[in-house]
């Protein structure tokens, strides 16, 4: 498994998330799971499969790991803290000054500059949930509206909103005026993305998504 970002030290990161109670592999978005993502600038389906070795305590490095730190968490609270000062994780601003970070799943999670309530990933959630309606039940009274609204903690008529942006994105319905919402860019992106998926894979893909939420 190579990745240009990954250095042998950060196993040590991924061993004390993969510490935290309950122990084991954390779903692929969790939130612990994606903020280290971000940190590190690597995938969360690639340090997921680092994880996965962990659990197998695959190779000779991660079993020495595993023997010196898995039984004294106060050992490896102190290594890691001392590894983030000493790569400068605390100033990630000038950690990564004139390094060109090319940035691929780290902006679907990152807010949106029309609505920073909001983020692309959320988008992909709500687009999920209006394939599940139909526009006369994207309101603010709809169960499933207000679900996922209190899942995200955000306002019910914020998820109306986005629906029906949604609505002028869907070139099955016939909308006389166009959406003059701020959202309606990063809507018609998350359209165009997935707009034409199977539902049943976005379902599942967002299914996986909600896990940011409830972790």
């Amino acid at each position: 498994m190579k990745n240009q970002n990954w250095q042998d030290d950060y196993w040590l990161l991924l061993m004390q998330l993969y510490l935290h109670k309950p122990v084991g592999v954390k779903p692929l978005y969790s939130k612990p799971m994606v903020d280290l993502s971000l940190e590190l600038h690597i995938a969360p389906e690639q340090l997921q499969a680092r994880m996965n070795q962990i659990a197998r305590l695959e190779t000779p490095r991660i079993e020495r790991i595993w023997e010196e730190f898995s039984r004294n968490p106060k050992r490896l609270t102190r290594a890691v803290q001392l590894l983030r000062n000493m790569i400068g994780f605390n100033s990630s601003g000038e950690f990564y000054e004139g390094v060109e970070v090319e940035e691929t799943f780290e902006r679907d999670f990152r807010p949106l500059a029309e609505d920073n309530r909001l983020t692309p990933m959320m988008l992909i959630l709500i687009l999920d949930l209006y394939f599940q309606l139909t526009p006369i039940t994207m309101v603010a009274e709809t169960p499933e509206v207000q679900q996922l609204a209190r899942l995200m903690r955000q306002p019910v008529q914020l998820i109306v909103e986005v629906l029906t942006v949604f609505q002028y994105c869907d070139p099955c319905l016939t909308r006389k005026n166009k959406s003059d919402s701020p959202l309606t860019e990063p809507c018609q992106q998350i359209w165009r993305r997935y707009g034409n998926m199977d539902t049943l894979q976005l379902t599942a893909y967002a299914n996986q998504l909600k896990a940011y939420f409830q972790s």
